[in-house]
């Protein structure tokens, strides 16, 4: 599923305030800074550092 590209503008990561990185057929958002990825459920960003995986995946 795709995100509205407005949205991606204004998405941070909750970590380090910097800009994330939208893998759309991984269904994540990707900060490489700090090797973690975000989920998206359903269509919805989850940007609670607890919901954070690393990255790349192992």
């Amino acid at each position: 599923m795709s995100l509205d590209p407005k949205l991606l503008e204004i998405l941070v990561c909750p970590q380090d305030k910097g800009p994330l990185t939208h893998l759309e057929e991984d269904a994540v958002l990707v900060n490489e800074r700090l090797g973690v990825a975000y989920p998206i459920e359903d269509g919805i960003p989850v940007m609670l550092a607890d919901s954070a995986k690393p990255w790349p995946a192992a």
